[in-house]
């Protein structure tokens, strides 16, 4: 079904050259084409879905911290030969978003330089400051060639270079030509390079971003985004962290004792009841389960992606994975794949040939979701435990390919 979804007024249908009508068929009367305010062509059925691809927390590096960033810097070209810029962080994770139309990532930490406000005391434990150097946003927008790529924001490490480091960072991510979710309620509305819109609507578990722990205002959120927009994607950053955290439960999660980070499994209940299509979650640094609701599918944790900073990368927080999903109407997910990932050491990513992440994800969903949890083929596709011996899979790829061609 053609996603070319279109705001109310005419100009934006201009503007977006989105087409469609709404299906007759009562499973996809939800699809993202608005036919309420102006009239539609006859809908193009050949057309393709959108694909989307998403990894969890990008950090690359810190500015704040010179002694770390200086050691890092020559670790990286004694070891592994690389530099310490953006662009040569993210070379190698480009090729696992080659294919998407859009490409999501959770942008962990501030980005700028000069001076900033102090975020961790001189003796404090558990605290760390990430701001990235300024090439970071030209690097990110980078890896989407020209896919559309959203920044989330709406995390834990945004606004490490306090407030005004925070508007300093999503200036820097606006003129780099990054679409930025997570600042506030809103969603973020994403027009392809087809003309097809989606929007993304990025929660954290704090008063600063649109809050996760918040039910009745997710549903609100939510419900209005989809009213506008049709297809909404939500991400969230929520959850404990560590190697303890890799269970999913419908329970609130606590982190260092004190730290309330959500209930995921209640959040994603609430972003689905409210139209939501697709759940997509990080912050644990660890992998996590995922589940098809019906048509839909909720990622509890992509895991930790591209991380140069002073995170612990021991076994499992150096697994990580790109999540691919392709998208054909509102609340319909029709394929969905995982292209698993693996850091050797800070900022040094390869993808995993071992493909350990797939079965870690893979084992999760069985153990918290046993009805509903996905079953990770060796080809990486998303499965539905309860189907998956006599539905095939669907017609996506596993690995990365050349961008298509429309």
């Amino acid at each position: 079904m053609l996603l070319g979804a279109v705001a109310p007024a005419l100009s934006l249908l201009v503007a977006f050259h989105a087409t469609g009508a709404q299906a007759k068929d009562s499973l996809r009367k939800d699809s993202l084409v608005r036919t309420d305010s102006v009239v539609m062509p006859r809908v193009d059925t050949a057309r393709p879905p959108i694909r989307l691809c998403a990894g969890g927390d990008v950090t690359l590096g810190t500015n704040l911290d010179t002694l770390w960033a200086k050691t890092a810097a020559r670790r990286l070209r004694a070891d592994f030969q690389l530099s310490d810029t953006p662009d040569a962080l993210l070379a190698a994770l480009k090729p696992l978003f080659g294919d998407a139309d859009v490409v999501l990532v959770n942008v962990e930490g501030a980005i700028g330089d000069g001076l900033a406000a102090r975020k961790c005391g001189k003796k404090a434990l558990n605290c760390f400051a990430f701001r990235q150097p300024v090439a970071t946003a030209a690097a990110l927008r980078r890896l989407g060639d020209s896919a559309a790529v959203v920044g989330n924001v709406a995390n834990n490490h945004a606004r490490d270079a306090g407030d005004d480091g925070f508007l300093v960072s999503l200036s820097h991510l606006t003129r780099a030509g990054i679409l930025v979710t997570g600042a506030d309620t809103l969603a973020t509305p994403v027009v392809t390079r087809r003309g097809d819109t989606i929007a993304v609507l990025g929660f954290y578990t704090s008063s600063d971003s649109p809050d996760a722990r918040d039910l009745d205002a997710v549903r609100r959120h939510v419900a209005r985004a989809v009213a506008r927009w049709g297809t909404v994607v939500v991400t969230m950053h929520l959850g404990a962290e560590g190697a303890g955290a890799q269970r999913t439960r419908d329970s609130t999660e606590v982190f260092l004792g004190t730290i309330d980070r959500g209930n995921p499994v209640a959040f994603a209940n609430a972003a689905l009841e409210s139209g939501a299509t697709l759940v997509i979650g990080h912050g644990p640094h660890v992998l996590r389960a995922a589940e098809w609701r019906d048509d839909r599918l909720v990622l509890y944790s992509l895991g930790n992606l591209l991380t140069y900073g002073p995170f612990r990368l021991a076994e499992p927080m150096n697994r990580g994975v790109v999540a691919c999903a392709e998208i054909d109407s509102a609340r319909h997910v029709r394929g969905a794949w995982l292209r698993p990932t693996m850091q050797l050491a800070p900022g040094v990513l390869r993808p995993d040939s071992t493909g350990r992440a797939a079965v870690l994800v893979d084992s999760l969903s069985a153990l918290d979701f046993p009805v509903t949890g996905v079953l990770v083929g060796a080809d990486g596709v998303l499965r539905r435990r309860a189907t998956a011996d006599s539905v095939p899979a669907p017609p996506v790829p596993p690995r990365p390919r050349g961008r298509r061609r429309d």
